[in-house]
């Protein structure tokens, strides 16, 4: 069967549910995938965006356990499972977004220009995340900040890395918010006023000057479905294994071709406005060249990160290991060869193979062989062997909190690894912790 062959075999007619769903269909939620939309109107009341939000079923709310895993899913579900076009049209998607995954290279899988990146209001903000906000809104990135309701000196402070300012009328007193309005107003922002419910809250708020509404007054979400895939987790470690030893175009292909809804995924993606090409792509060669390595094993990270099995993903420590981990190495890695990016990736995938033969039952030698993995990472892992084998090494102790530097510092280690002092590797760990959204201790319980 041919590629074109098979995303039509595939494809299906996309589902709007409304939140009146009998027995029987909440009975079949877990043949589809969900997510929810809520418009977001301008002063005219024409739509100018969509909030995404996370939905396990066809009920109209959310049942979130985990930040992280659930805008995994949304990301996964709008690029992939559902389609950009079908989700947002020509508008922009609000998505909200945790401190761990602001760090996370998925980030880079939504095109900005049609996605706002809006920041829970748990987010803590310091120095290094405001780096991050100034490096993310670099790359054409509008920051939202989500569930505002006061004035205070930490709002005014982190104005300067945002664009839009979402107030919650249902939480902000009347009388603050005119003060509140007119002082975001004055520093350039978007103004979103959010959970409006009734026409005075309409009218007030745009007499107060606010930019644009969402809320209950107006629309409350779809929730939108499609067929949900089986796990296809199997399926994207041999395909990230292909592409940790720089497999050509001819083996992705055969690969992509035994996982038919990684294909149909991979296809909305690079026929989606991310990469601008103008023109509809149906042949599966033609769309590994234009997406290209590093964004389809971004993109398998993602649904690898979503595809979590039975447990939330923050509860799986399998998944929380062998992600803290991989990036500590990626992190470490860079320290040492700072414009080496094929050092750092192949680090990266040492890290997250490494569990592998946990999650699929076996030995680590038959798992890696099978997946044809590179040979100097399958050596790092199966005998500590090379750079890669003691940064693998280094990981190990420091996740369990142990003497990493005195690995690094040994007479037998690479040169250069005495780079890697106690401070260092402190930083790394902090780091890797941030962006997988977890402190390694918890990871390794």
């Amino acid at each position: 069967m041919s590629e074109r062959h098979i995303a039509r075999a595939l494809a299906r007619r996309i589902e709007v549910l409304d939140s009146s769903v009998d027995d029987a269909e909440r009975g079949s939620a877990a043949q589809f995938i969900y997510l929810g939309r809520q418009p977001i109107l301008d002063r005219d009341g024409a739509l100018n965006a969509y909030e995404l939000l996370f939905r396990t079923g066809a009920h109209n709310y959310a049942e979130v356990s985990d930040d992280a895993q659930a805008t995994a899913q949304v990301v996964a579900h709008t690029l992939g499972g559902i389609g950009v076009p079908a989700v947002l049209g020509p508008l922009r998607g609000f998505v909200n977004i945790d401190r761990a995954l602001l760090f996370n290279d998925i980030v880079h899988l939504m095109p900005p220009e049609r996605f706002v990146l809006e920041i829970l209001e748990t987010v803590r903000f310091d120095a290094q995340l405001t780096r991050r906000l100034g490096e993310l809104r670099r790359a054409g990135f509008q920051v939202a900040l989500d569930d505002v309701g006061e004035l205070s000196d930490e709002l005014i402070d982190v104005l300067p890395y945002t664009d839009i300012v979402k107030i919650d009328f249902l939480q902000t007193p009347r009388a603050a918010l005119a003060e509140l309005a007119a002082t975001l107003r004055g520093h350039g922002k978007t103004l979103v006023a959010e959970k409006v419910e009734t026409r005075e809250d309409f009218a007030l708020a745009r007499e107060l000057g606010f930019d644009l509404f969402q809320g209950y007054f107006f629309a409350r979400p779809q929730v939108l479905a499609a067929p949900h895939s089986r796990s296809v987790r199997p399926g994207l470690l041999r395909l990230l294994a292909l592409l940790s030893r720089d497999a050509g175009i001819v083996e992705l292909e055969a690969e992509l071709k035994l996982n038919p809804s990684v294909v149909v995924q991979l296809l909305r993606l690079v026929n989606s406005s991310a990469f601008g090409l103008g023109r509809n792509i149906a042949s599966l060669r033609e769309a590994i060249i234009a997406t290209g390595t590093r964004q389809i094993a971004r993109w398998a990270q993602l649904l690898l990160y979503a595809d979590s099995g039975d447990l939330p993903w923050r509860a799986d420590p399998l998944v929380q290991l062998a992600g803290t981990r991989s990036r500590f190495m990626e992190l470490a890695a860079s320290w040492l060869r700072p414009s080496d990016n094929d050092f750092a990736d192949a680090a990266f995938m040492t890290g997250i193979f490494s569990l592998v033969h946990v999650v699929l039952g076996s030995k680590p030698r038959v798992v890696l062989e099978k997946l044809g993995l590179a040979p100097h990472i399958r050596e790092a892992i199966v005998s500590g062997s090379g750079e890669l084998g003691t940064l693998l090494r280094l990981a190990e102790v420091a996740g369990e909190g142990g003497d990493a530097a005195s690995i690094a510092a040994a007479p037998d280690a690479p040169a250069g690894f005495a780079a890697l002092t106690p401070d260092v590797l402190s930083e790394l760990n902090l780091s890797a912790a941030a962006w997988f959204g977890a402190h390694v201790e918890e990871a390794a319980v």
